[in-house]
């Protein structure tokens, strides 16, 4: 039921009270996020940019047959990560993306729900629905196999596809959401506006035309250099011990 009274501003001022009363570092996983921090009442306190990493012992090219297990053959596969198909992580888009497809395109929408299969089924014929898959090397061999990875977000901070899909080898399309651009760079992807969809396609379309092996060592070497969990996981030690040395915690 709705509130009769909105309790908003009572538990802004409240928050407030507290958090600026408080020695506290904040660490975000974009720069999107942390410019926000700096423009709310938060501004005066530290934060520090430290991305998201993925595990590359797994995520990496891998050989798969999931071209002939889900019917994809030789064409071009697009493939989008998408768990439940979530309104805010671009159904609308994934859903009218199939209808723009050439006879050698399709594409391929991981992390669909049992009642999405079935709905989905002979929905469009350049459209292969998956549900979840059971493994990570089902998920892995999905990235590697295919030829483009669009991640057309609404809602998003610095989504973790897009790094599995780089350290798998494969060039990235994404909407200019959030912190979703942040991970992609000239040589192993486009941005393109958010919800654009002639941009997205027009952007998927040139990647395709170039060629996956275009985009395949930069985009590896590019997950090993800015996204590697080991690394990443270091980063926060050494901030810690920072913020240790600096207020002379356990001294």
């Amino acid at each position: 039921t709705k509130a009769i009274i909105d309790p908003s501003p009572w538990n802004y001022r409240h928050k407030k009270a507290l958090f600026q009363n408080l020695n506290i570092t904040f660490v975000t996983p974009s720069i999107w996020l942390q410019k926000l921090q700096k423009q709310s009442f938060l501004k005066d306190k530290p934060c520090f940019v430290i991305n998201n990493g993925v595990d590359l012992s797994k995520f990496h090219p891998i050989k798969s047959d999931v071209r002939r297990q889900y019917g994809i053959g030789n064409r071009k596969m697009i493939l989008a990560v998408s768990g439940g198909l979530a309104v805010r992580k671009g159904r609308k888009y994934l859903l009218d993306l199939p209808k723009h497809l050439n006879d050698d395109e399709v594409l391929v929408i991981v992390g669909l729900t049992p009642n999405q299969l079935k709905n989905l089924q002979g929905y469009d014929s350049h459209l292969i629905p998956i549900a979840r898959t059971e493994t990570a090397d089902g998920l892995i061999g999905l990235y590697s196999e295919a030829d483009v990875f669009i991640n057309p977000t609404l809602e998003d901070n610095f989504p973790t596809t897009n790094l599995e899909a780089l350290a798998c080898g494969t060039p990235i399309v994404t909407f200019d959401t959030g912190g979703s651009g942040e991970a992609v760079d000239d040589k192993t992807g486009i941005v393109v506006p958010k919800g654009d969809l002639k941009a997205l396609l027009k952007a998927t379309r040139e990647i395709l035309s170039k060629g996956k092996n275009a985009y395949k060592n930069n985009c590896i070497e590019r997950a090993r250099t800015h996204y590697n969990k080991d690394i990443q996981y270091l980063k926060y030690i050494e901030l810690y011990k920072s913020l240790l040395s600096r207020y002379n915690y356990g001294k």
